[in-house]
């Protein structure tokens, strides 16, 4: 049956990277996991987000950082150099915890704090 994986975080951006990060989204819809990204109905303030919330199988891990390290890569788009950041709490079912960080145009991975074990009991 193969292993699951819990993945829930979210992604911060300009109006012009949230574009640019809607494409890439497109680029890997897969009909079924894609379903995960979502967005708030309506935008509020200078700042937009888009979230993943999805159990997936563990061979899709993989589809799933591409898009992250594509998102990540997104160029800022004005004077202030922002790039586009954020965190996701991976949960695999056998491995444990770990932490994906968006920031500074990378995809880091880290073993999540323990703090967070709760999300995965």
């Amino acid at each position: 049956m193969g292993s699951y994986v819990s993945i829930r975080g979210w992604l911060e951006c300009d109006e012009t990277q949230l574009a640019a990060v809607q494409e890439i989204i497109a680029r890997h819809d897969d009909n079924h996991y894609t379903h995960g990204w979502g967005s708030p109905r309506r935008h509020m303030n200078w700042t937009h987000y888009v979230f993943y919330g999805a159990d997936i199988r563990e061979s899709a891990l993989d589809w799933f950082a591409d898009q992250i390290r594509a998102m990540a890569r997104v160029p800022a788009s004005d004077a202030d150099g922002d790039l586009v950041q954020g965190l996701f709490l991976v949960g695999h079912e056998v491995e444990g915890a770990t932490e994906w960080q968006v920031r500074d145009g990378q995809l880091f991975v880290a073993q999540a704090d323990i703090r967070h074990r709760y999300l995965d009991e």
